[in-house]
């Protein structure tokens, strides 16, 4: 855009509009002028104006003409079409984008050099130091995780924030930056802060060092009474309604709202924050607390759901607040829930009641931890035949707000894979050591200062079992999918990885599963100098996310023999049919399970409450329905039904598609059987 000095008949009708200048010639403006649409403004420093011809649109409905009225403006850059109204001090070195509103706002200004909140350190874990990961504006879990828990790794680290410390340097500025569609309105005080499109701000109070990163199909709003410090929020962030954040990364389309206060935090996509507290946690995605007296702190969660009064503790009032806990994916705390650090509580566990025996429990997942009479009681596998956690692994790719394009954050939303079916793997051996060593008379086993019962290790042993053989059986019918069977080649043929990698242990970097092969590997080649910036880190691990089935099958076939006595290579078209009958009995006895833990939900005891004034039991349930619906009409359960008929007619279609045993086939089998 062309721009031209002011004539001396426009500095004279500005004048009179009540516009002053200590000088002037330091104006620069664009084609077409209109000195009416500015008024009662103050300039000083290096100002350029650009043309006000089409109005703005007040909460999409109201015009207003653009211009700049009752402002003082210092050192800016202003776009095209921009309405500055009613500022109650200044605004000073900014650039102004295009189609702008700020309307009764106080102060926005850059009070010197600053990189807008990138590079903040954040001490999550441990708020005296130690885990601290210095924040930017496209920071992923997965990148935190490492920078966090990788710490005997020195190298690693230092080339990671080495390559952070380069990104960073490329944001630092002495001017700031409102990008176009902006909306800033009845906000106190804005400082150091870089704001780009398609932001919507609204009441907040203060917003200091920090970078907002809103895009048109994926806005972030930060609404009344926020105050913010130090701090990131990327696309889709809403952080309302009294949020206080210290130190703190918001990922995308996470929200923060009714008065939630927060520090030395990071929340990754989705999660959802109201009324409680966090501080030094590590929030990977999904992690959920809504209700007030419920505190995080210093723990590292993902895909949680903390009930109302859920609370830790890190410190014993020795050496401070040094204790961390971790909370493997998927888990829930039940109201007053407390878990004294240090902890770890396995995937997909459900913990109730206060707990403080320090327990490790990541070898057992999909268990309760529950207390009883103040002991901690352990009940493993439990949870693998809970509506709950079936229910919570369908909504959270539904529950995916995300809209942008550039996803950060790489999430695997399978509640089955190789990170959890070989910590169950493992859970049934620890669980065969427990019961050996101490007999399997005993009626009641210990294990890191919990209680085990006899009947509860039984059981949770064959959910583990049939978890696994859902999980191996489903990887081998799915590679088997619309194959033409001619024989035991045609399937050995087809079984045959894709990829060497993925065998070995695999990890959940928050949210990211992969093989612990190919992290290490990428660890390696930051550490080098191999990866020389922070797009060939995402990149790699993208395609760690792009690359899981491939990598998740390598995995089955290395393990194939662990848990079914025959390597895939050895596979013949009898040993496919006892697998798929194995596999189709394991998933309808799990369905089985949802179903009658489903039917609980409309007990007789689920429907106390219900019908309070009505004449008699027909009525009270009558009442029950018309608010919770009939058992086999609710979509959960038709849900489950239709599983079970689905996966029936899955089963009877590959039996159909085998061919004919040979004798010398069934010969060569008649040894082999699924593990029971």
């Amino acid at each position: 855009m062309n721009y031209r000095k002011l004539t001396a008949a426009e500095i004279s009708q500005l004048q009179s509009n009540g516009c002053r200048c200590d000088d002037w010639h330091r104006v620069e403006i664009a084609e077409p002028f209109r000195p009416a649409h500015y008024r009662n403004v103050t300039f000083s420093g290096d100002i350029r104006l650009g043309t006000t011809e089409q109005p703005i649109m007040r909460d999409g409905k109201i015009p207003m003409p653009a211009g700049i009225y009752d402002a003082v403006i210092h050192n800016c850059s202003i776009g095209n079409n921009v309405l500055i109204n009613r500022i109650g001090n200044y605004i000073a070195d900014y650039n102004i984008a295009d189609d702008v509103l700020i309307e009764n706002a106080g102060c926005i200004r850059m009070s010197g050099e600053s990189t807008f909140g990138n590079g903040t350190e954040v001490s999550v874990l441990n708020e005296t130091g130690g885990r601290e990961v210095p924040i930017y504006d496209c920071l992923s879990a997965h990148v935190a995780y490492m920078i966090a828990m990788y710490r005997h790794d020195k190298t690693l680290t230092q080339h990671l924030r080495a390559l952070i410390a380069d990104y960073v340097d490329s944001k630092r500025s002495s001017v700031g930056t409102i990008g176009s569609n902006v909306s800033i309105v009845n906000t106190s005080a804005i400082t150091d802060v870089f704001i780009s499109s398609h932001t919507i701000i609204d009441g907040a109070t203060s917003l200091t060092n920090g970078s907002i990163i809103s895009e048109k199909d994926d806005p972030v709003h930060v609404g009344h009474n926020v105050m913010a410090e130090d701090f990131i929020m990327c696309a889709g962030a809403r952080v309302e309604e009294g949020a206080v954040l210290v130190h703190t990364f918001v990922g995308q389309a996470s929200s923060l709202s009714r008065l939630y206060s927060a520090h030395d935090s990071l929340f990754f996509a989705n999660c959802a924050c109201e009324n409680g507290e966090s501080a030094a946690i590590f929030a990977g995605p999904y992690t959920v607390t809504m209700h007030k007296s419920s505190l995080l702190i210093a723990g590292m969660f993902s895909f949680l759901n903390a009930g109302s009064g859920s609370n830790q503790s890190n410190h014993m009032y020795k050496l401070g607040p040094i204790h961390q806990g971790v909370v493997d994916r998927g888990s829930k705390t039940t109201s007053d829930s407390y878990i004294l650090w240090p902890a770890h509580i396995g995937a997909f566990s459900l913990v109730m009641g206060r707990h403080v025996s320090h327990s490790d429990t990541s070898r057992l997942p999909f268990s309760y931890l529950i207390e009883n009479a103040g002991k901690s009681h352990l009940v493993p596998g439990v949870n693998l035949k809970s509506v709950g956690t079936i229910r919570d692994a369908m909504k959270w790719p539904k529950r995916d707000k995300r809209r942008t394009a550039k996803k950060l954050d790489f999430i695997n939303f399978n509640l089955l894979s190789p990170y959890t079916v070989s910590k169950m793997m493992d859970g049934i051996s620890l669980l065969d050591d427990i019961e050996n060593t101490a007999g399997c008379t005993s009626e009641f086993y210990s294990y890191q200062g919990l209680i085990i019962k006899s009947s509860a290790l039984r059981k949770g042993r064959d959910y583990y079992r049939m978890a696994i053989d859902k999980f191996m059986g489903n990887s081998v019918l799915k590679r088997l999918e619309s194959l033409r069977i001619t024989g035991d080649d045609s399937i050995r043929q087809r079984l045959l990885p894709t990829l060497e990698a993925g065998g070995g242990e695999w990890l959940d970097l928050s949210g990211l599963i992969a093989p612990k092969s190919e992290v290490k590997s990428l660890c390696n080649d930051i550490s080098t100098g191999a990866i020389s910036n922070l797009l060939q880190v995402n990149d790699r691990l993208k395609s760690l996310n792009d690359n899981y089935y491939e990598l998740e099958w390598t995995w089955v076939v290395e393990n194939f023999r662990r848990w079914w006595g025959k390597e895939c290579c050895e596979l013949t078209v009898s040993d496919i049919e006892q697998i798929a009958h194995r596999w189709c009995e394991s998933v309808v006895r799990l369905d089985r399970m949802l179903y009658e833990d489903a039917k609980k939900e409309f007990s007789s005891v689920a429907r106390i409450g219900f019908g309070l004034d009505a004449s008699s039991d027909r009525n009270r349930r009558n009442d029950f329905e018309q608010v919770r619906g009939d058992f086999e009409k609710d979509p959960f359960v038709k849900m489950v039904l239709d599983h079970i008929a689905a996966k029936t007619a899955l089963h009877n279609d590959l039996i159909s598609r085998l061919p004919q045993h040979s004798g010398e086939t069934n010969e060569k089998n008649k040894n082999f059987s699924p593990r029971d």
